[in-house]
């Protein structure tokens, strides 16, 4: 048999086996020899590692048991939100498009650009069966335009070296004085042990105040701060700059730059760039997703590097407080410039029902089974090649639709992989909402990326020794001023609306 007869049959064994569970017409009715039948679907996608060959195993396995043809346009992820914004102006938009909760989407979702789909959701088994806070935290004016990209709400933790902790005789910093402790011992105590001062406790990338994964945010809020706006008994709003523990964070890293005892670029470097740094060494503590362990390991061994990661929850004085998350990393909407009809709408939504049936699920976060994971006596799922999976897999496991736990072949982890399932579990009842979620501001729409990059760029300022303390409180008084005052205003009667509905 030649390589491509071999090719040819490995894909029709991993299709049997996806194929295997289901029944009827409707319920993956795509075959390899009725692939005319398919339905094409374009997706605009942002790329995770390598770009990955057109038709290749994985993604005919999903065309197969979805019935679809897929093409996908992959855009580097440092490029897509750009190349999102060049699509949308120019409305030559594809069938399926990422959008993530900013105002620039707001605003598009808000001009008519795309279908409204809350209605349809009750016919869809999977969809219906999610938690209705998924979809809350997306809704524009009450109303859903989009799915989620399933996620844990309260994943955030912090992953470190513990060979270096251990060597340094160190525990895990509680408070802000000792997160510059730790960090100055791994920048200067040599604790890979090659004579050089070439480590840093934290190594940071440009987003790092940007978003909800913003690691200020996370550490200010285990340290005491509230989740991007606090809001009092009174109904009275503050952003979370505005706090103490909040500045406390930021006097650490200015400390920590002054002293170069972080990485001196970090205003600068791409966020991929900063956790390859982790992967080959350099770096002690990453504040980031608690299953982000678990990979950093098998990097770090991959690198030829001897050492050892474990993670905990983000933990303050008062115990453990996590920022709770939207639940999603982003979420797709459908153009009514390029989803014609009612007909082909519904279609998409059974493509992405389908995506979380148990065979979808496993195949999104497992791999094709005999050649990313073997089944175990016990009927678990054990890695068989986790690099492989990465490579090949991982894409589409963080394109599309799942969410661990709720279907598919549970895992036989590693110590620190379950470890890294549990966090998130049990960090859920400490976890810090923004009460901003959900509330409506004008000014936020209109105006909000101009003031969190205003905010953001002073933060960095005052990080990198360009302003001091007066100097950043002057431009706390100029966001204000902008446009901030306006949004607080507005979120607090909004809240008022909200709190007299309940």
């Amino acid at each position: 048999m030649g390589a491509g007869q071999r090719w040819t049959a490995g894909l029709t064994a991993c299709c049997t086996m996806l194929l295997a569970g289901c029944s009827g017409e409707e319920r993956g009715s795509g075959t390899e020899s009725g692939t005319a039948d398919r339905f094409p679907i374009t997706i605009a996608a942002a790329q995770v590692g390598d770009a990955l060959a057109d038709g290749n195993d994985v993604e005919r396995a999903i065309e197969a048991y979805t019935g679809t043809q897929l093409d996908i346009q992959w855009i580097p992820s440092a490029a897509y939100d750009d190349k999102v914004s060049v699509l949308i102006a120019s409305g030559k938009l594809p069938m399926m498009l990422r959008l993530k909760s900013t105002p620039p989407s707001a605003r598009a979702i808000q001009s008519g650009l795309f279908w409204e789909i809350g209605p349809y959701l009750p016919s869809y088994p999977n969809l219906s069966a999610l938690s209705p806070q998924y979809y809350d935290n997306i809704r524009v004016d009450g109303k859903l335009y989009g799915v989620p990209l399933f996620r844990d709400i309260a994943r955030s933790a912090v992953v470190y070296r513990k060979d270096w902790l251990e060597k340094l005789g160190m525990n895990l910093p509680v408070t802000a004085e000792q997160w510059y402790e730790v960090c100055r011992a791994m920048a200067l105590g040599d604790p890979d042990g090659n004579g050089r001062d070439d480590t840093y406790g934290l190594i940071l990338g440009k987003k790092y105040n940007d978003g909800s994964a913003a690691t200020t945010t996370r550490i200010a809020v285990s340290l005491g701060a509230p989740n991007k706006w606090g809001v009092d008994e009174q109904g009275q709003f503050t952003p979370e700059f505005m706090t103490e523990p909040y500045l406390d964070v930021l006097r650490l890293l200015r400390r920590l730059y002054e002293e170069k005892l972080v990485n001196r670029d970090f205003a600068v470097l791409d966020d991929d760039e900063a956790e390859k740094q982790y992967d080959t060494g350099r770096g002690g503590l990453r504040v980031g997703v608690a299953q982000n362990a678990k990979g950093m390991q098998d990097r770090l061994t991959g690198s030829g590097i001897k050492g050892e990661y474990d993670l905990a929850a983000m933990t303050g004085p008062s115990g453990v407080r996590a920022t709770a998350e939207p639940g999603n990393n982003g979420f797709y909407v459908f153009p009514k410039s390029s989803v014609k009809s009612e007909e082909e709408l519904k279609k998409i939504l059974g493509f992405i029902d389908k995506m979380l049936d148990e065979e979808m699920a496993t195949l999104q976060l497992r791999g094709l089974e005999g050649r990313h994971f073997v089944r175990t006596e016990g009927g678990a799922a054990e890695y068989k090649d986790f690099e492989l999976f990465q490579k090949e897999v991982k894409p589409y496991r963080d394109t599309f639709f799942n969410l661990e736990g709720y279907k598919g072949v549970p895992l036989k982890d590693t110590p620190l992989g379950e470890k890294g399932k549990r966090i998130p579990k049990e960090s859920l009842a400490s976890a810090v909402r923004n009460p901003a979620a959900g509330l409506e501001s004008r000014t936020y729409t209109e105006r909000g990326r101009e003031l969190e990059e205003r905010i953001g760029d002073a933060q960095t300022k005052f990080i990198m020794g360009r302003i001091d303390e007066a100097g950043w409180q002057a431009e706390v008084q100029a966001w204000l001023k902008a446009g901030g005052e306006q949004m607080i205003l507005e979120y607090e009667e909004a809240y008022r609306k909200a709190s007299s509905a309940r």
